[in-house]
């Protein structure tokens, strides 16, 4: 039997269009990973979650006469040739009492390297009532060949740490930091200056 030629022919699949689909999707699930890494950061600070301590701009103003036992960790990743450790590896404040303590890191390589402290505190119920007033941790630190520095850490616990069930028999607290190493000033930093260096040499 011939073939009828005014039958209508069946549409063919649009292999374009399932690789664009695709594609998309790809690009898509990239870009919620990407977004949810500083997200979920967000989520931390604000919540204490995975024992992340507080930043605040002022000290507290309630003092109890009951003290807790803070302990510091200090660690560094590969990558980086520091020596990093505490100058004191525990103390004993009260809560709410805003203390300093001091870390030193020692650059044991022939260059600079620059690296960036993240850090936690266990148990990580203490996390949203540890409070940080200043820190190195929240910039970057640069260290030429063979220099030390000192880095103090302003703190204080929360007095709210008595009250919530889950943190009020918590004596101990655990500071722990860890230094991963990072690249330097981006190509585009550079190209800002001399772009202004020839703006002042017109």
């Amino acid at each position: 039997m011939s073939e009828n030629p005014a039958a209508p022919k069946k549409p063919g699949r649009n292999n374009g269009a399932v690789v664009m689909m695709c594609l998309s999707f790809v690009f898509g699930m990239g870009a919620m990973s990407y977004a949810a890494v500083p997200l979920y950061r967000i989520f931390c600070q604000v919540t204490g979650y995975n024992g992340t301590t507080q930043r605040v701009d002022q000290m507290s103003s309630v003092v109890l006469d009951r003290t807790m036992r803070v302990t510091f960790d200090a660690n560094v990743a590969p990558g980086l040739q520091w020596d990093f450790k505490p100058v004191e590896r525990e103390v004993n404040p009260k809560i709410g009492e805003t203390i300093q303590v001091n870390f030193t890191a020692e650059n044991r390589s022939n260059e600079t390297q620059r690296g960036q402290a993240v850090f936690n505190v266990t148990p990580g119920e203490a996390g949203v009532y540890f409070n940080k007033v200043q820190c190195f941790c929240f910039t970057e630190t640069d260290l030429k060949p063979g220099e030390k520095l000192d880095m103090p850490v302003v703190f204080y616990i929360d007095p709210d740490i008595v009250k919530a069930v889950e943190s009020k028999n918590i004596h101990t607290v655990t500071l722990s930091y860890t230094f991963y190493p990072k690249e330097g000033p981006k190509p585009l930093a550079s190209n800002e200056g001399g772009a202004e260096k020839s703006e002042k040499k017109l």
